[in-house]
């Protein structure tokens, strides 16, 4: 027989030594040399610093120093610098909530100098002496020093050896020294950077003198991720065009975006700022992946720098003790202003650009060429063009197709209201968007582009067809040289765009009508949490536009009644469980219109002009005009390239000519 288990002792409750309380904040705040490093220079940034420099010894780990010429900090107030919860950057609550400095917690420095070496050098503005404060001892004494600030931090976790265990080596601390710098660099180009190891220097970002924000944006994001950055990414700047019901603060969203051909197999370029704070956040994470949708090939990670502007009121920085974590207070608004703002650029085709770049490099298309383009609103329905297809009633797929004789008309169906009343308001447009195998000459666009006359100067990116490679590939001239066209890819992307522009039912107002919906025979049950009920409950009506009808059927279970005709042969439940997932923490509606494009797209990939087939020459020119006019029509729907340029330097090379 086991004994009776005896009692813990009583430990009484006591308070902890100050000593302690700032060794378990640091836990939370510091990490690693580069955390150090992240709060000094955010303090730095804070003081209105023109020129930050990082001096480090053994990645950090014996010496961390940082100096700045910001505005230096008082006599007087010195002492208490390393004092827990001391600040100048907030007084009350109202400014807590609405921080607009990089720090405020007033744990940085204490939380320092409990596991560290520290002292701090300074000179106030106007004031002619600099005085020096040591960390361990608090004497004060003067010092010589121009204008700014001096933190020193040695040996750090000198006092609790345990945690300087879990240390990598010296090079992987160095590197991430470097790239705590690296984002603050990003966010102010008005602020000049260096970096020195060991009395070497290894990087310096030089301020950028320029007056125009974007400009400046523009060269601190070559300095610093590269020329390749800035020449294969597009320059976003979208407004918010009106207010919400927590700001009259505009929210705009700038900075630059990868073509898609930039992606990169690591997510190890992707920067989001808010009111120049790093941040990590599933919101925007979330929202700029969303908008690579249908242009990405697998499993490809998007490049971008977005930035993000916005009523600090709006915006809780207070949710993590390294502040790299935030909290919107409309997370929706929030997610569909950076969706759209990258969305818009990226669907203007680069075929007028790229054309007209020298060098050869992916830069960022005209928004000229993406038809409709209205800056804030991005590219609006296009008015439908002559159809570049041979006219036919409905859309014919090839014999290994399958789906044959379906018109667009009864697919649209699929989205049609259910009421007669309502489908007589919006009824579906009645030409068709044909997908036969051929493209034919009826634009009468083609047809001037089959002659021997110079190709003009700027006209046709795309260039003109001068032949057919193995069925598969066509072969043009422009004024840079030769354009490969996957005609396959490029005709699917052309179809695709087309079934869905027919099938966007929007009222005259603007907003979007509801989703035909499927009752269900039997409703589709499910033990819910508190929070899927919540959500299920305070969006009813989101979900009735999405098609969707969820309602309780017990305190802990929903029932699925109803679900979009389209999904009707889907998993209920699993579709409900993600709509409102993606409610609770994004735009819900992307569940629907990634399914229904899904469909869309296996419609485009059969219709689209299979492989061997032999085209003319008018047919081809009308497939590349009609690819210079269509909105990412650079990639196809799986996320392939559609076309690439070959220069004459390129070609030069090739033959080793000039050499």
């Amino acid at each position: 027989m086991n004994a009776p288990l005896s009692s813990p002792p009583r430990r009484p409750i006591r308070e902890l030594p100050d000593e302690l309380i700032s060794q378990i904040a640091a836990g939370e705040v510091v990490e690693r040399p580069a955390s150090v490093v992240r709060e000094l220079v955010d303090n730095a940034l804070d003081a209105g610093a023109t020129q930050v420099t990082l001096r480090l010894l053994a990645g950090g780990v014996r010496l961390i120093s940082v100096e700045d010429d910001g505005q230096g900090i008082l006599r007087d107030e010195l002492p208490i610098a390393f004092k827990r919860h001391a600040t100048s950057k907030i007084g009350n609550l109202r400014d807590l909530e609405s921080v607009a400095t990089m720090g405020f917690r007033g744990e940085a420095l204490a939380a320092i100098n409990s596991i560290a070496d520290c002292a701090i050098l300074s000179r106030a503005s106007g004031i002619n002496d600099a005085y020096l404060l040591d960390g361990r001892t608090g004497e004060l004494k003067p010092v010589a020093r121009s204008q700014g600030t001096t933190v020193e931090v040695k040996e750090l976790f000198f006092s609790t050896p345990a945690r300087r265990k879990f240390l990598k080596t010296d090079a992987t601390e160095l590197a991430h020294c470097i790239e705590a710098v690296r984002r603050h660099a990003l966010a102010r180009p008005d602020v000049g950077f260096a970096i020195w190891h060991e009395g070497k220097l290894i990087e310096q970002w030089r301020r950028c003198e320029q007056t125009d924000p974007l400009a400046a944006l523009d060269q601190r994001l070559s300095d610093v991720l590269g020329p390749e950055f800035l020449a294969q990414s597009i320059r976003v700047d979208w407004h918010s065009r009106q207010t919400s019901e927590f700001s009259s603060v505009p929210l705009r969203v700038w900075g630059r975006v990868g073509v898609p051909d930039a992606a990169r197999s690591r997510a190890d370029q992707q920067f989001c700022y808010v009111n120049g704070r790093f941040v990590r956040d599933k919101v925007l994470t979330h929202a700029a992946r969303s908008a690579y949708e249908d242009v990405l090939h697998g499993h490809r990670q998007p490049v971008y720098a977005l930035y993000l502007s916005m009523d600090p009121a709006r915006v809780d920085v207070n949710v993590h003790p390294t502040k790299i974590e935030v909290r919107f207070r409309d997370s929706r608004e929030v997610h569909q202003a950076v969706r759209h703002a990258a969305e818009d650029v990226l669907a203007a085709p680069r075929a007028g650009t790229a054309a007209g770049a020298a060098d050869g490099h992916a830069v960022a298309p005209s928004l000229l060429s993406a038809g409709n383009f209205v800056p804030g609103l991005g590219v609006l329905p296009k008015v439908p063009v002559a159809p570049m297809y041979s006219a036919q009633p409905a859309i014919k797929f090839e014999a290994d197709g399958g789906l044959v004789g379906h018109r667009v008309s009864d697919v649209g169906a699929l989205w049609q209201p259910s009421s007669a009343q309502a489908a007589s308001n919006f009824p579906v447009r009645a030409e068709p968007v044909e997908a036969s195998t051929s493209p034919s000459t009826s634009s009468g666009r083609a047809a001037s582009g089959t002659d021997n006359t110079p190709l003009p100067q700027g006209d046709w990116p795309l260039g003109r067809a001068v032949a057919q490679l193995q069925g598969i590939y066509i072969l043009a001239e422009n004024a840079q040289g030769l354009v490969i066209v996957d005609m396959h890819a490029a005709h699917e992307r052309i179809v695709y765009e087309r079934l869905k522009n027919q099938l966007a039912l929007t009222a005259p107002d603007g907003t979007v009508h509801p989703l035909a919906s499927q009752p269900l025979l039997i409703p589709a049950t499910f033990a819910a949490t508190p929070d899927e009920v919540a959500t299920a409950e305070a969006h009813a009506a989101t979900l009735h536009t999405l098609g969707l009808e969820i309602s309780p059927f017990s305190p802990k279970t929903l029932a699925v009644r109803a679900v979009p005709t389209t999904l009707a042969q889907g998993d209920a439940v699993e579709l409900a469980r993600s709509v409102l997932a993606e409610l609770a923490q994004h735009d819900a509606s992307t569940v629907i219109q990634r399914a229904q494009n899904e469909i869309l797209g296996t419609m485009a990939c059969h219709g689209a002009v299979r492989a061997n087939r032999r085209l003319t020459l008018e047919e081809m020119n009308a497939l590349l005009r009609d690819m210079e006019a269509t909105e990412r029509s650079d990639q196809c729907n799986h996320g392939r390239p559609t076309w690439r340029q070959l220069t004459i330097r390129e070609l030069d090379g090739l033959f080793l000519r000039g050499r």
